[in-house]
């Protein structure tokens, strides 16, 4: 056209410039400028065939260029590139640029001399040298692209070595000013596709000047610059790369660059196949493949050696082993291209070549790297950072197993790898999620991998690089934020890595940084078992003598003695051991260097610890500084009890006397302090202070773990020495808390330290005998009656100060601590059950009373005395006035929950006041709820807790009087619990006190006898609980747990066992025993790794330290289903109850099967139905004949329901038993199966299992003749039976009744022994290995019919563990019989007898036949372990075909259609979509496939499919041919001649264009996602793929299919073409 259209104005005139002029003139418009190019290049034509005007041309050249295109070129530099443009659009801009630039090309090459091209290129350089942003610089790109050519290489050499620059520059986003953003991509893909190639051309300085432009060393892959250096390198690969061919070639070549001696650029590659963006790794890709095909095209040698060092080359080549590197490159391709399908199935039968590039990388003479691992390490990067988490487990899984089968040699980027890339990876959960088939409580696979290899890989580092790696692995264990699954297994690896002195001071603080990074995490027991392996870890790895005493404790610090170190537990005794043995080689600590001690002794430590710790310094001399943080006392009192223990293992044989004398030389310092409290009035405050710390801490940290404290000689001694101290301590405490010397709010801490070290003191005096003459007991009645003074001075009180509010506040905590120690010691009465002062002043309280605020400047004169106090003091301190006054309020509360506990019989139970009561709060309990309403709304959710105590004792007597007030009374409680988090602290407690509150088996029996508004909010309240337990776990257990142990003990109160109130609330039962939610993976896995965790018992020291909370879901089930073990059939109460239950229960399921027909396995619908047949056969010996009538129809009709597999065997279990404890029901049974075979359909399988077991049934009938012979009548007319499934089932009962008639030897059976012999040996000798055959063997085999026994089975263990793991279940659903013995909040009676299974059922492992319901069988699994062309993984498939003759049926269709039919068979019985399938049928249909085989004819009745079909399917011979039978299906079309053709990609597959169709295909489409199976491939003939040209790497499974049909019926028509006359 653009020919055309240069001729038909040549002919018009012969006169260019005319020509020229007139298109010159004018708006310069896109088409105006396209059309002055094509003239030009038609005169470049005529001259260079020498047909032009010799002078006239040059000259009008010349004028074009400089009158027109420059001009024109420089209106169009005004903008910015990437900038606005109000005139012209972004791609018509590009077209006339592109335009203009040609045609000054032409008339470069038209003026007849190199200064126009020069003077342009100069110009163009200037606008390119300013930047990419500036002005002109876009136009510059195309004016250089176009001039370039006709510049000279030599003359115009320096010309175009700047001009190379700038361009490689800018391309690589550094160029011009300098600007921050760079090019954009289009950007920098314009310079390098337009103008670099240009300039390269030119070949000599130009090509140089590339080339060291891009292998400059500011332009390395770390500059972040990667994805634009391989635009270019790609664009330039041709002149970057040697170019084979003859000797002129190689001359040429000898004087260009050769990239692949350059390792700048083998970073640049290995960088770009591990980057995100897909076009920048095929780039690399790219690069790598043309380097090794131009390689091998040389044959001549070539080495690019490493960084640095004699490490390994980054590539080399030798034409000696030219096989051995081209198989290792190709593999290597191969592999990074099946990556980029991203998906496993793909990638897993490829990995095995990963194994192999290690074998061909590594020297087999030497062992050293032949190849660079930096490859090897491309490959894995690759993986691990894909979107698809299965396919980087796999890769993660790989790596770790590399050392299991060979040992690489070292190399510094295997170890920067690891720490790098690899840890990075590891930081995610999902990859530490158990094994399928693994049982539950099992160390993670991952977890394991990752130890084994952590411990082969350090043990092989060379000495001087085992700590250097050790160090940055644990650093690199606090660069991010760490999950609590990661973090344990990395701990866990770490702690068996063999001992090795390896860290020093920095390895220990980066140790105790990870423990600060596990505290974050929310799983209290992942968070100790990492701090246990990270104390591990410093035991093993730590070099002492780098180390002191000193910065050791201050580690042990960093962990939670309550979460890990407890005394006591294995990991305790692991460190006095660790600290025994490398005593004396610790450096020595700048403590005991300062007292001249320059022996690392641990004991001598110690000492000096207690000295400094008990001096008192100059500056601790004020009366209201802030009490002293107590990380130093947990410090001290830690390292004196290990230093004890210590001792106690050097000496095990020296008994008490060593232990006393040891801890006395070690406490000496703080005692002597300790007996000065009561005589020494000046001694210093803080000095005080610490000594009580440090006192409660060796209290608290001296009591053992796990075991008894009894047997403990420390505890006993220290519990001794502190005993002796009590007087002078008790005076102490009693003259601080009642002389008015605590007046300011920072002595408030002070208040609660004194109160905490007195009530230590109260329980060691209870522990040792508790003697009215002991000094406590007086400091007890002198605190209770000087509080309660205090508090009567102060109501009389005028203006408030600040010291007098604080004692009141004070005076109100000791009063708090006091009635809290009388109420949990009866033994500290100090009055009896009569009125006293206390309980007088205590009832007359003026509840919630706020405390006034003082003045600003009264707390200031309190804040100045001393400079250890700001004058800030109240909003510095732990707590501000609100929380002050709401401390006071919750001590008001805890007196009176004390109160109303011992006086809670004098309770108006009629709601009337007492118009003078002795105790008005008592007694008047209307107006103390009403008071108790108003502190809910005052007090914070952690100070609570005494308000619900109170509400337990009011509510019972209130309800029937005042029942709105409760009501409303549950409603604010509630609305607290619900708005908690659920943190230990908080939470639990609270949840606990609410549940006692409001479920009080009291409140229960009045709220359900009057039946009111009480009544149902309490039913409200119970589901908003269960509701809750969904979100968090636990909650429900605590509700369950409470209200079976209050019926129990309710019931076995009364003497009639009465269980009235339970029965009133079986919906919290019902619920109990059907409760289990479906958790995210991400839980599951939590859960998982909690049970490995509690599985290693005392092995692991969080264990012992934490007791075990039971707030899983399987406990509410465990918990409901005990109680209901403990019910008695015999007493009447018990029984309505479980006949209530038992109605709810079938009432559950039916509501379950209504509400959806079909269900999947393991859903949630499934769950609940197995939970209520189970706790139906819990329930069943306890149901007698009468209640069994009324349900019995109810059973046999849940037995016709289509259920899953595990819930049949629950109900034909639960009806063996019945038809044995109850023959009489037997003619109900036979009913069952004369309901109609089309009603029936499979579910008669379920009856016909039950008669299998009709030797249990007819146990205890005398006359057992008749019922055999009804039997076999019944069976006998359902084995011939056309459902297969069916034949199997009644053979199977056939055979065992059969069985039992011949023990009998009836002769009523003579007349039917011909067929039943005749039947039973029909199926015995099937031949063949069809898949009849193996069905019979394997239903025969299966537990249910060969080992379950139902009454020998009957048992816990066989319910709720045995069969749901047989039959397929979730592990989830399992419940370990261990879970029901540990669980004692509800024990049993010791004879309970039904525990554990005694058969050898529990010894099965799950079979391979399941019931008909869940589908086709399995065949075993395809043992090849290699295939030689692959693209998904082994998958066990059915080998039963259809039995269709489906070419007659194809011939006979296409008859009757009256169409021609060609001889392609397509396959798409993979595909799962509608749209897919219908367009599919489509295709099929309009050239004239002889048939569309589908995995199910259902398919033709979607919407979707006829949509896209438009009836196609009415026109087409449709088969169904499910997957599992494709295989047999393959092989019968083989025999009759069909040549299998795979559509997929795979490492022989052909090219379509390539390939020729035999005229009997069968064409195989693969699955949407995984495409075509690994066992399917292997049946194929040939793999066809279809060329692709750009990124994406895959077709629209229904376009790829209709490409290959149309050139099989485009051959076929060729074919047909050529053989017509």
């Amino acid at each position: 056209m653009e020919w055309v259209l240069a001729e038909a104005l040549l002919s018009q005139s012969r006169d260019p410039r005319a020509l020229l002029g007139a298109l010159c003139q004018g708006e310069a418009s896109a088409e105006r400028v396209e059309t002055l190019r094509f003239l030009l290049q038609r005169l470049e034509d005529e001259e260079a065939r020498g047909g032009g005007g010799a002078g006239a041309l040059p000259e009008a050249a010349r004028e074009v260029a400089a009158g027109y295109l420059v001009p024109l070129l420089r209106s169009l530099r005004g903008r910015p590139a990437g900038g606005p443009d109000p005139g012209l659009p972004p791609r018509y801009r590009r077209r006339v640029l592109r335009a203009a630039g040609a045609a000054l090309r032409s008339c470069a090459r038209l003026a007849g001399g190199p200064q126009l091209a020069a003077a342009l290129a100069e110009e163009a350089l200037r606008d390119l040298l300013a930047g990419w942003r500036a002005p002109g610089a876009e136009a510059a790109v195309e004016v250089l692209a176009a001039v370039g050519p006709c510049l000279r290489p030599r003359e115009d050499g320096p010309l175009l070595e700047r001009v190379a620059g700038a361009a490689v520059a800018l391309a690589l986003g550094g160029g011009g000013d300098g600007d921050e953003a760079g090019p954009a991509e289009d950007s920098a893909a314009l310079v390098a596709g337009r103008l670099l190639p240009v300039l390269v051309q030119c070949g000599g300085a130009a090509l140089r000047a590339v080339w060291g432009g891009l292998a400059a060393p500011g332009t390395s892959p770390g500059s972040g610059r990667v994805e634009e250096k391989l635009l270019v390198l790609s664009a330039l690969a041709e002149k970057l790369l040697p170019e084979p061919g003859g000797d002129r070639a190689r001359s040429a070549r000898e004087a260009g660059p050769d990239a692949r001696r350059c390792w700048r650029f083998w970073r640049t590659v290995q960088t770009g196949l591990g980057q995100a963006d897909a076009l920048t790794r095929k780039r690399a890709r790219y690069l790598l493949q043309r380097a090794v095909e131009v390689s091998a095209e040389l044959g001549t040698d070539c080495t690019c050696g490493p960084l640095e060092g004699n490490g390994p080359s980054l590539f080399w080549w030798s034409e000696k082993k030219k096989d051995e590197l081209l198989k290792f490159w190709e593999n290597y391709i191969l592999i990074m291209e099946t990556l980029e399908g991203n998906q496993i199935h793909v990638i897993k039968p490829v990995l095995p070549k990963l194994n192999n590039l290690f074998e061909y990388a590594v020297s087999e003479e030497n062992g050293c790297w032949l190849f660079h691992p930096s490859w090897h390490m491309c490959i894995y990067k690759r993986m691990f950072e894909s979107e698809n988490k299965i396919l980087t487990k796999e890769g993660v899984i790989h790596f770790l197993e590399l050392y299991e089968t060979k040992i690489l040699p070292f190399s510094p980027e295997f170890s920067e790898f690891i720490i790098g890339p690899l840890m990075d990876a590891l930081s995610e959960s999902s990859l530490y999620s158990r094994s399928p088939g693994q049982p539950i409580g099992s160390c993670s696979p991952l977890g394991l991998k990752l130890q084994k290899f952590l411990v082969t890989y350090i043990s092989l580092l060379p000495g001087d690089i085992k700590s250097n790696f050790l160090l940055k692995f644990i650093r690199k264990m606090t660069s991010r934020h760490w999950c609590a699954v990661p973090i344990l297994f990395l701990s866990k690896a770490l702690a068996n890595v063999p001992k090795y002195k390896a860290l020093g001071i920095d390895g220990l603080l980066a140790l105790r940084d990870v423990i600060h990074c596990t505290m974050i995490t929310h799983q209290i027991l992942l968070r100790g078992a990492a701090q246990c392996y990270l104390l591990q870890t410093a035991m093993n790895l730590l070099d002492v003598e780098k180390v002191s005493l000193s910065d050791v404790s201050t580690f042990l610090m960093s962990l939670r003695q309550e979460e890990s170190l407890g005394r006591g537990t294995s990991l305790w005794t692991e460190l006095c051991d660790w600290l025994r043995v490398n005593e004396s080689y610790f450096k020595p600590s700048p403590m005991c260097s300062s007292i001249g001690l320059h022996k690392s002794s641990l004991n001598a430590y110690v000492k000096s610890l207690i000295q400094e710790y008990v001096k008192s310094s100059a500056w601790e001399t004020g009366e209201n500084c802030f009490m002293p943080d107590w990380f130093e006392a947990k410090l001290v009192s830690l390292m004196v009890l290990l230093a004890v223990d210590v001792e106690g293992m050097k000496t095990q044989y020296s008994g008490k006397q060593r232990t006393e004398n040891v801890l006395r030389i070690f406490l000496d310092p703080l005692l002597d302090v300790l007996m000065k409290f009561g005589t020494n009035v000046y001694m210093p405050l803080l000095k005080t202070d610490r000594c009580l710390q440090l006192l409660l801490k060796l209290l608290n940290t001296c009591r053992l773990k796990g075991s008894s404290a009894q047997d403990d000689e420390v505890f006993t001694v220290l519990q001794n020495f502190v005993m002796s101290t009590t007087e002078s301590i008790s005076e102490f405490i009693l003259r601080r808390l009642t002389m008015n010397e605590l007046n300011s709010v920072s002595d408030l801490d002070r208040c609660r330290l004194y109160l905490m070290v007195l009530t230590e003191l109260i329980n060691l005096h209870l522990k040792v005998g508790w003697k009215r003459g002991n000094p406590i007991w007086r400091v007890i009645s002198l605190l209770k009656n000087a509080s309660i003074q205090h508090l009567q001075e102060m109501d009389s009180a005028q203006e408030p100060t600040l010291g007098s509010q604080i004692q009141r506040v004070v005076s109100m905590a000791a009063l708090a601590m006091v009635c809290e120690a009388i109420d949990q010691k009866p033994e500290l009465q100090l009055d009896s059950l009569h009125a006293g002062p206390l309980e007088s002043f205590l009832s007359s309280l003026q509840l919630n009373q706020t405390l006034q605020k003082p003045h600003a400047e009264e707390q200031s004169s309190y804040a100045h005395p001393s400079e250890c106090t700001s004058v800030l003091e109240e909003s510095s301190s732990s707590q501000g006035w609100g929380k002050i006054v709401a401390q006071y309020i919750h001590d008001q509360w805890v007196c009176l929950s004390f109160l109303l506990k011992k006086y809670h019989t004098l309770i108006p139970s009629t709601g009337s006041e007492i118009l003078e009561p002795l105790l008005p709060a008592v007694q008047r309990p209307i107006r103390t709820l009403q008071s108790a309403l108003e502190a809910l709304t005052v007090l914070s959710s952690d100070q609570v807790l005494p308000v619900f105590h109170c509400l337990k004792v009011l509510v019972p007597k209130l309800l029937t009087s005042s029942e709105s007030l409760c009501i409303e009374s549950f409603d604010m409680a509630w609305k607290i619990i619900s708005s908690l988090s659920n943190t230990q602290l908080i939470f639990w407690p609270n949840l606990k006190a609410f549940v006692q509150f409001v479920f009080d088996n009291k409140i229960l029996t009045i709220a359900a006898k009057i039946k009111g508004q009480a009544y149902f909010k309490i039913k409200e309240i119970m589901y908003k609980i269960i509701e809750m337990s969904a979100i968090k776990t636990g909650v429900f257990n605590t509700l369950i747990s409470y209200c079976c142990q209050s019926w129990i003990v309710s019931a076995s109160n009364v003497s009639q066992g009465s269980l009235s109130s339970a029965k009133n609330y079986s919906e919290l039962i019902l619920e109990a025993c059907i409760f289990g939610t479906v958790f995210r993976r991400d839980q599951r896995l939590v859960q998982d790794v909690q049970t490995f965790i509690e599985n290693l018992g005392h092995d692991c020291a969080a264990n012992t330290v934490m007791e075990n909370t039971k707030r899983e879901d399987h406990y509410v089930r465990i918990c409901a289903i005990k109680f209901l073990c403990l019910l008695d059939g015999s007493n009447m109460s018990h029984k309505l109850f479980m006949e209530d239950l038992a109605i709810k229960l079938l009432d559950k399921d039916e509501f379950v099967s209504k509400s959806k027909k079909r269900y999947y396995v393991n859903s949630l619908q499934h769950r609940v139905k197995n939970r209520v047949w189970q706790t139906l056969l819990v329930l069943f010996p306890r149901l007698d004949q009468n209640f069994l009538n009324g349900i019995i129809d109810r059973i046999f009709q849940a037995g016709f329901t289509n259920n899953q597999a595990s819930i049949k065997y629950f109900i034909e279990w639960i009806i063996i038993l019945i038809l044995h404890k109850f023959p009489q029901f037997l003619p109900k049974f036979w009913d069952c199966f004369s309901y109609g075979e089309e009603n029936l359909k499979t579910s008669i399988c379920t009856f016909l299992a039950v008669l299998s077991h009709l030797d249990v049934v007819t146990q205890n009938i005398p006359e057992k003749k008749l019922i055999l012979k009804q039997a076999l009548i019944v069976v006998l007319q359902w084995c011939f039976n056309h459902n297969f499934s069916v034949r199997l089932y009644a053979l199977v009962a056939l055979k065992k009744l059969w069985t039992a008639c011949k023990v009998l030897s009836v002769e009523e059976f003579d007349a039917l022994t011909p067929v039943i012999e005749s039947s039973l040996h029909q199926v015995e000798s099937m031949h063949g290995a069809g898949n009849a055959k193996k069905n019979w063997q394997r239903i025969q085999e299966h537990f249910f019919f060969a080992t379950f026994h139902p009454l020998k089975d009957y048992c816990l263990e066989t319910i709720f563990y045995i069969l749901p793991r047989l039959s397929g279940l979730i592990e989830d659903e399992w419940i370990t019989i261990d879970k029901f013995t540990r669980f004692t909040d509800v024990p049993l009676d010791a004879g309970f007898q039904w525990y554990l299974s005694q058969t050898q059922l529990s010894k099965l492992k799950p079979g391979d036949w399941s019931q008909q319901d869940i589908g086709t069988n399995l065949v075993e699994a395809d043992n090849q372990a290699e295939w030689t062309d692959v693209q998904k993984k082994i998958i066990p498939w059915n080998n039963r075909v259809p039995d269709l003759d489906l070419e007659l049926l194809f011939q006979d269709r296409a008859a009757r259609l009256g169409k021609s039919i060609s001889r392609l068979i397509v396959v798409a019985s993979l595909i799962d979509k509608p749209t897919n399938l219908g367009g599919l049928c489509r295709t099929c249909e309009v050239f004239g496939a002889s048939a569309l085989v589908v995995g199910s004819l259902q398919c033709i009745s979607d919407k979707q499919f006829q949509h896209l079909s438009v009836s196609a399917e009415q026109w087409l011979p449709l088969v169904e041919v499910k997957p599992p039978h494709l295989i047999d299906y393959l092989q019968q079309k083989k025999t009759e001649g069909y040549t299998i053709i795979g559509v997929e990609q795979t490492a022989k597959s052909l090219d379509l264009t390539q390939y020729c169709f035999p005229e009997k295909s069968l064409l195989l489409l693969g699955n949407e996602r995984e495409g075509i199976p690994a066992n399917l491939i292997q049946q194929l003939d040939v793999c066809v793929e279809i060329p692709q040209q750009g990124i994406i790497r895959s077709l629209n499974v229904h376009v790829s299919g209709a490409l290959l049909i149309w050139e099989y019926t485009r051959q076929q028509l060729l074919s047909q073409g050529d053989t017509k006359p």
